[in-house]
């Protein structure tokens, strides 16, 4: 019976795009004559939502920022997106597809994106490191559970 269940579970990627841009050099042209010895953060984020029965939008956003002392040399944010179809899963393995799997589908998208995006703003080539989702996802089902555990630290 549960290699019956197994074979009633689907999972395919129905569509991976684009949904958000924004590049900014609010320190332009004098930016590119200074040496470029840059200090860059990368602010992630993921959130997911139904859109129909078993079909979902995961939403992969990236923010990176550049800065040289107290100067933004650059500034890229994308939302890369993809609609997944999930059919014959639980709610308990749909969340760690959401929060996990899905973001790793997405992510060598994103980061292609924001590579182009900061090349083509005349700064050398940004490569962002891989990044471990299921561990980012573990870390955050953690956090939620200790502060259900421990309610004085919920809302501090």
């Amino acid at each position: 019976m549960s290699e019956a269940n197994a074979d009633d579970k689907q999972f395919a990627i129905q569509k991976i795009y684009v949904k958000d841009l924004s590049f900014e050099t609010p320190n332009s042209p004098a930016v590119f004559t200074e040496q470029w010895k840059p200090e860059v953060n990368l602010n992630l984020n993921t959130e997911s939502h139904g859109i129909a029965e078993n079909v979902y939008e995961v939403v992969l956003k990236l923010t990176v920022t550049a800065t040289q002392g107290e100067k933004t040399t650059y500034l890229a944010e994308v939302q890369q997106a993809g609609i997944f179809t999930m059919a014959g899963f639980s709610e308990d393995e749909i969340k760690p597809m959401l929060g996990a799997f899905c973001p790793n589908t997405l992510y060598p998208f994103a980061r292609e994106t924001v590579a182009d995006l900061i090349q083509r703003g005349g700064f050398p080539p940004l490569l962002l490191a891989p990044i471990n989702f299921d561990a980012l996802y573990a870390q955050q089902v953690n956090e939620v559970q200790a502060q259900v555990t421990d309610p004085t630290t919920a809302g501090h």
